[in-house]
C-alpha cells in the first residue's frame, strides 16, 4: 500500500503484488511507535512480517498509535498478512478489489469528465462558477516534480481544459506546457483520503492565489462547486464519500454581511445619480443614458443583471402614482465560452426561481418619472430593453462600472472616495432593502421586493437596521400591559 492509497496518511514500505499470489504468513510481531527525525512524519511504526522488518510514518502520534492498533487487531484475530507489503490480508483484499473494480482518473480527467456532464443543464453563470471550483482544486491536485507551473497558469489552464469545445483542440500556446503538466502529472481521486490533500484543498478553497482571504461569498460558490462535483464522483464510484464533509472553513462565517459603510443616504443618492448624468456627457451621452438604470437598484432594489433584462413592456409608468416593474429576464454576464449562444451575456430567467417565474416590483413615482423620461429621450433597444448601450447592443458590465467610478469622483468628497461608500453599484440595492426595512415592511414583503429568502434578508441586513429600537420597546410594553 503506498502512501497515496493509505487512508490514514502514513508512508508505507512495500507493495502488494499486482497480479501473482500473496506470499501470506502469521508470523508477525508489532513493535511500539517511537520518533525519528523528520519533520513531516516524525511518528514511526515498526513490525515484523516472517522476519522481515516493515514501516509506516506518520505526521502525529495519534494516527501512528491508531494504525498501530489495526495491525494488532489483525494478528490477535489470527490473520494472516503479506510478507512482501507487511499488510494483513483482509486489507490486501480490499485493496486488489479497488484495484480492480474502480477507475481512478486523474484530477485533470475527472474535471473534464464532469463538466462535459453539468454543460447542457447549466447557466453560463454557473458553468462559470464551476470551472472556478475545479480549476481552484486543481492546485492542490497538481502533483509534484521539477519545473512546476505558476498557480495562476494552472487556474488559467483548466478553466480552459473543462469547456467541452475545447477537448480534441490543440492547447494555447502560453498555456501548452501547464496543460501536458497537469495531463501527465495532476493526482488521482482516491489521494482524496489524504487528510494532508483535503486540508489543502480546504485553504485553496478559502484563499486567494496571494494567500489574502477569499470572500465569504466566493469560498461558498468554490465550496458549492466541489461539493455537486463530489456528489458526481460518488455516484460514478470513483470515491466513497465526499471528503470535505463536516469540514468548516476557519475563521468568520458571516463573510457575506452587508457592512452599513457601504449605504448611502437620500441627499448622498440623489448627488450620485446627478453625478452619472454629467459623466461622457459630450461623447454619445453615456452617462445620461444611466441615471434611471442606476435609481431601478437605488429605489427598487433590481439585480444589475436584471436591470440589463428590463423591456419596456414589463413597465407599468402611469402619469401619477405608483408603478410596477415585472421582472421576467436577466442578462448576467459570463463570457463567450460559457454560453450557448457566444455571446458574453447569457439570457436567463429569475435568479433562483423557475425558468417562467416573473417577480412584481412596485416602484414609487420618482422612479416611475425617471424611466418614463428615459425611454422618451433614448428609446429602446430593438428587442424592447430598456436599457442599452450607445449601439443599442446589451449593456455591459464595464460600460456601468466605468460611468459608477467616474460619478463617485464628482458626488462625494475627497475623504470619502476612498472608502467602502457606494463603491460599487450593487451597494445601490443594498441601500434600497436597507431602506424599506427601516421603513417597517415586513421582512417577507421586502424577500418578495427584492428576490430573496426573508432567512437571506434577516441575515444580511442585521446591522443595517436602525432606529426600531423605541418603537419596538413600546410594543413590548403595551403588549405585557406596562403602559398606562
Amino acid at each position: 500500500m503506498t502512501h497515496r492509497d493509505n487512508p490514514k496518511g502514513a508512508r508505507e514500505s512495500g507493495r502488494p503484488p499486482a497480479a501473482e499470489e500473496p506470499n501470506l504468513s502469521t508470523d508477525v510481531r508489532v513493535w511500539k511507535v517511537n520518533q525519528v527525525r523528520s519533520k513531516k512524519a516524525p511518528y514511526q511504526l515498526r513490525w515484523l512480517v516472517a522476519g522481515k522488518v516493515k514501516t509506516a510514518s506518520f505526521p502525529t502520534v495519534t494516527l501512528a498509535d491508531h494504525r498501530r492498533s489495526e495491525l494488532w487487531k489483525a494478528m490477535l484475530k489470527g490473520e494472516a498478512f503479506d510478507v512482501e507489503s507487511g499488510l494483513p490480508e483482509s486489507e490486501l483484499r480490499a485493496a486488489a478489489a479497488r484495484a480492480n473494480t474502480r477507475p481512478d482518473p486523474s484530477w485533470w480527467d475527472f474535471s473534464r469528465e464532469y463538466m462535459a456532464s453539468r454543460w447542457r443543464t447549466s447557466a453560463a453563470k454557473t458553468r462559470e462558477g464551476v470551472a472556478d471550483s475545479l480549476a481552484t482544486v486543481a492546485l492542490a491536485m497538481m502533483g509534484d516534480g521539477k519545473k512546476l507551473p505558476t498557480l495562476e497558469d494552472v487556474r488559467l489552464a483548466m478553466r480552459w481544459a473543462v469547456v467541452p469545445a475545447h477537448q480534441g483542440k490543440e492547447h494555447p500556446r502560453e498555456l501548452a506546457a501547464t496543460c501536458t503538466w497537469l495531463e501527465q502529472c495532476s493526482l488521482p481521486l482516491s489521494v482524496l483520503t489524504d487528510p494532508k490533500v483535503v486540508r489543502d484543498i480546504q485553504y485553496r478553497l478559502s484563499f486567494k492565489l496571494d494567500d489574502s482571504p477569499a470572500a465569504g461569498e466566493t469560498y461558498k460558490r468554490r465550496r458549492r462547486g466541489f461539493n455537486t462535483a463530489m456528489e458526481y464522483a460518488i455516484e460514478c464510484g470513483y470515491v466513497d464519500a465526499n471528503p470535505l464533509a463536516g469540514v468548516k472553513r476557519s475563521g468568520s462565517a458571516r463573510g457575506d454581511i452587508v457592512d452599513p459603510r457601504v449605504l448611502v443616504n437620500a441627499v448622498q443618492g440623489t448627488h450620485l445619480l446627478t453625478a452619472v448624468s454629467y459623466v461622457g456627457s459630450v461623447h454619445r451621452n453615456r452617462g445620461r443614458r444611466l441615471v434611471a438604470f442606476f435609481a431601478c437598484q437605488l429605489y427598487a432594489a433590481l439585480r444589475p443583471a436584471e436591470a440589463v433584462g428590463l423591456r419596456e413592456k414589463d413597465c407599468y409608468l402611469p402619469e401619477k402614482g405608483w408603478g410596477t416593474l415585472t421582472l421576467k429576464e436577466t442578462r448576467p454576464v459570463s463570457g463567450t465560452k460559457w454560453t450557448d449562444s457566444g455571446k458574453r451575456h447569457d439570457k436567463r430567467g429569475l435568479k433562483s426561481r423557475e425558468s417562467k417565474a416573473d417577480r412584481p416590483v412596485p416602484i414609487p413615482p420618482l422612479l416611475v418619472a425617471m424611466l418614463r423620461e428615459h425611454i422618451r429621450e433614448f428609446g429602446t433597444a430593438q428587442d424592447g430593453r430598456v436599457f442599452a448601450n450607445e449601439r443599442s447592443d446589451v449593456l455591459g458590465t464595464s460600460s456601468y462600472w466605468r460611468v459608477w467610478q467616474e460619478a463617485r469622483l464628482f458626488a462625494l468628497p475627497p475623504g470619502k472616495v476612498d472608502s467602502p461608500l457606494a463603491h460599487r453599484p450593487y451597494d445601490l440595492r443594498h441601500t434600497c432593502i436597507t431602506n424599506w426595512l427601516n421603513a417597517g415592511v415586513p421582512v417577507a414583503e421586502v424577500a418578495r421586493r427584492a428576490g430573496n429568502s426573508p432567512e437571506v434578508i434577516h441575515r444580511r441586513y442585521e446591522g443595517c437596521i436602525d432606529g426600531h429600537e423605541e418603537l419596538n420597546n413600546k410594543k413590548i410594553e403595551t403588549a405585557m400591559g406596562w403602559l398606562k
